[in-house]
């Protein structure tokens, strides 16, 4: 579960410094500090928020934890949050960048740095492992949530079919199943169905109530809530 909000949306100036440290410990994949820091640390959202932002996220155009730095800094504060998460997540780690592919230019032919590679490869793949799992845990346990993530783990992860196209299938066909369960749910009084065994024990209780010749239960068998 997680911590109670902050009390008040964060400031230009906190955006920019939190997406820097961000941008500069994701190294392998910045998503699971992203949401480490967004949900666990600073407490903007919760699971269910941040996995909707990062579904938005993903349905646009360009990298996704930069979608998400624009709609959170512009979320809290405006466009000048926006432009601060935006360079905080880009500028530091930029320069950090090309420091480290000067070097690798350098030392891209030792052992040591291939292994070093390789063991990153697999510590990233762990962590957007996790992050994933979080995330799957935080949506609605329903049936309608378990075709959609399965039908899209086997179509990209096993099937390996493009992601435009899977995306082009994925995203009507759940709007339509959303908009077949709200209209289901609203033509249910309160949204909520009666269950099955409700039913059977209200009608097991009305055959054991006993009765008169008339169908009316005898005044010395009812209850006092039924005599109110």
């Amino acid at each position: 579960m997680n911590s109670p909000r902050e009390p008040f949306p964060p400031p230009a100036g906190r955006l920019f410094t939190e997406f820097s440290r961000m941008g500069l410990s994701g190294f392998g994949g910045v998503m699971p500090f992203v949401r480490r820091a967004i949900v666990e640390r600073n407490r903007w959202m919760d699971d269910r928020e941040f996995a909707e932002l990062f579904s938005i996220a993903q349905v646009l155009p360009g990298p996704n934890v930069v979608n998400i730095s624009l709609m959170l800094g512009y979320r809290y504060a405006g466009l000048r949050g926006a432009v601060c998460a935006f360079s905080g997540l880009v500028l530091v780690p930029m320069v950090l960048i090309l420091v480290i592919a000067s070097v690798y230019a350098h030392y891209s032919n030792l052992a040591f740095v291939r292994h070093m590679l390789q063991g990153m490869m697999a510590v990233s793949a762990g962590l957007v492992l996790a992050t994933g799992i979080r995330m799957a845990l935080a949506q609605p346990r329903t049936v309608r949530a378990a075709i959609m993530g399965g039908g899209a783990l086997l179509a990209i992860g096993i099937l390996r079919l493009p992601l435009v196209s899977v995306m082009a299938v994925m995203i009507p066909t759940g709007i339509a199943m959303e908009a077949w369960a709200m209209r289901r749910a609203a033509r249910t009084p309160l949204g909520v169905a009666v269950p099955p065994s409700a039913v059977r024990q209200d009608a097991a209780a009305a055959e054991l109530e006993p009765q008169t010749e008339d169908g009316t239960v005898p005044d010395a068998m009812r209850s006092p809530k039924d005599s109110a």
